[in-house]
């Protein structure tokens, strides 16, 4: 059966999905839809594996963070297909929840309450931009080179947290960091893991990353001691995270800055995602630009369900890519996600199961592709390489995302100002630089 066909069984009585999606009018069918979601959903259904095992390290309750994970990217998910039309599907972050666990909470020593209290405020700014336009002037007053380097930095942050996570990197007090035992059965998994990973993306499986972490947790049983907690029963009680928020907490002086981070890496990493994504199925036209102001709102009411809920940042996720390859144009592909990730609440139990080496290959390998970022910079233009290097060199080495930024705008706008290129700097440059200036002063750290 080929496209029209679908399309043309899709159109009869103008059925309830064809009025909300206007499938025709898109040129797709709810076969088409409905396959696009499920790719969409294989390519991303790893994150309610990770986000788990990252917010447990913040002292999180971890079957209450698998909920929210579920249900955030399913509300998320739903918003952006009802709302918007559009094919993108919504769920935490990648990078966000590593910012939130391992800098805010244990770096930086604030309650997990407080930290989901700033993703609430941060929230607050991303639709209040979004709202006024504000969201647009922002992004187009950031160099793209500082863009960049906050993807390249982000992943390298998530790189050092994977290769710890696997085992394959130790504390040293001569080195700091040096290779650690080779020998332990869950760094040989891990291994294992993010080679098949590799093997799996290459050949194009869909779900590499998913399979990579249940063959790694079902290995896991046999030859590295870890127990089975089953498979499916009824979902866990979200109530240790849902509403737990401390929202006086995040207005203190102290976690504003984190604020600005989360407001920062949402604002490009989310933005960034849905131009690509729409890019890619057409919905960029001049007749469909009412479609892009919603979808950016529905990506700002995301990141309040996600905070009310228990989990770090909802955003727009790239893996929506490959849902619309599969011929994904309309919001039932998101819809159709929203749905399998609501089926995800009757795994906990195998969630529960997945050990830190087993998410750790995918991280990786996550990480890897953030990497490619760097072949869009400027290298011949020093005053936009080297601020963009100093952020994302100082992400892993002071092992804070906030320090990144901090000094990567701080450089950005002193090499201009002091080779005489202070008029290529934007007015959200100045100020950005100008606020960690300030907060270097002040506290003598950046995070």
């Amino acid at each position: 059966m080929d496209a029209r066909s679908d399309i043309a069984q899709a159109r009869p009585g103008g059925g309830l999905l064809e009025r909300l999606f206007r499938l025709s009018a898109h040129g797709t069918s709810v076969r088409t839809e409905m396959l696009a979601g499920l790719t969409t959903f294989l390519t991303m259904a790893y994150i309610v594996f990770i986000n788990p095992s990252i917010l447990a390290d913040a002292g999180m309750d971890r079957g209450a963070v698998f909920v929210a994970t579920c249900l955030a990217a399913a509300i998320g998910s739903a918003i952006m297909g009802l709302f918007a039309n559009w094919p993108v599907a919504m769920a935490p972050g990648m990078g966000l929840n590593a910012y939130f666990a391992y800098v805010v909470v244990l770096g930086m020593g604030y309650t997990w309450q407080a930290a989901l209290g700033a993703v609430f405020v941060s929230g607050v700014c991303f639709l209040v931009v979004t709202l006024t336009g504000l969201r647009r002037v922002i992004v187009d007053g950031i160099p793209r080179s500082m863009r960049i380097a906050l993807t390249v930095g982000i992943g390298l942050f998530l790189a050092i947290i994977a290769l710890k996570n696997a085992g394959i990197v130790a504390a040293s007090p001569a080195t700091f960091v040096t290779l650690g035992d080779l020998h332990r059965p869950g760094t040989v998994l891990a291994v294992v893991g993010f080679l098949a990973v590799a093997v799996l993306s290459v050949r194009k499986v869909k779900a590499a990353l998913l399979i990579s972490i249940l063959g790694v947790t079902t290995l896991s049983f046999f030859v590295a001691g870890n127990s089975f907690g089953g498979v499916v029963s009824l979902p866990p009680s979200l109530a240790p995270t849902f509403l737990a928020l401390d929202l006086s907490g995040a207005l203190s002086a102290g976690i504003l800055n984190v604020v600005l981070v989360l407001f920062l890496v949402e604002l490009f990493d989310a933005t960034g995602t849905l131009m690509g994504v729409a890019s890619r199925a057409g919905l960029l036209t001049p007749d469909r630009t009412a479609g892009l102001d919603r979808a950016l709102m529905a990506d700002s009411a995301a990141i309040f369900a996600g905070s009310l809920l228990g989990t770090s940042s909802t955003t727009a996720y790239l893996e929506s890519a490959s849902g619309v390859e599969e011929g994904g144009r309309t919001g039932l592909t998101a819809v159709t996600v929203g749905v399998l990730f609501l089926a995800c609440l009757f795994f906990a139990p195998l969630a529960g199961s997945v050990p830190p080496y087993a998410t750790a290959p995918a991280l990786f390998y996550v990480a890897c592709l953030m990497l490619r970022e760097l072949v869009d910079l400027d290298w011949d233009d020093l005053t936009e390489v080297i601020p963009a290097c100093v952020t994302a060199l100082l992400m892993p080495f002071t092992y804070s995302i906030a320090t990144g930024i901090a000094f990567g705008f701080i450089t950005y706008a002193v090499l201009k100002l002091l080779t005489g290129r202070a008029r290529d700097v934007k007015p959200v440059v100045w100020g950005i630089a100008a606020l960690f200036v300030l907060k270097f002063v002040t506290t003598g750290a950046a995070h």
